[in-house]
């Protein structure tokens, strides 16, 4: 069985999109939330963003041709951007840890 083929994988990955889309929606009301909605979001999207990096592991430890395409497909896309997958992580959470830094700040 290839790797999509796996019904624990789609539904992951349908998983994985709906509750960043749902979440990205979400985050075009951000600055009228109060602190402890701010922080509450943050917390939302390191948690998808740590779900991101493990699913996005298991596809360069899969053997499966298709999952290993996906990977190079990122990379090549990412790659436009002069980026890479671990770059793109370290992007991510250094926005995150701005955002966490600016909700902190004394009123």
């Amino acid at each position: 069985m290839g790797f999509f083929d796996s019904e624990i994988v789609q539904q992951e990955a349908k998983q994985l999109f709906e509750d960043y889309h749902s979440l990205i929606q979400l985050g075009g009301s951000y600055g009228k939330f109060d602190r402890e909605g701010k922080k509450i979001f943050i917390e939302q999207m390191e948690a998808i963003m740590d779900r991101y990096r493990i699913f996005m592991k298991r596809f360069e430890l899969s053997e499966d041709f298709m999952a290993q395409m996906t990977v190079e497909q990122l990379k090549t896309q990412l790659g436009q951007f002069g980026m890479t997958p671990q770059q793109m992580f370290d992007q991510m959470n250094m926005t995150l840890n701005r955002m966490k830094s600016e909700i902190e700040k004394p009123l």
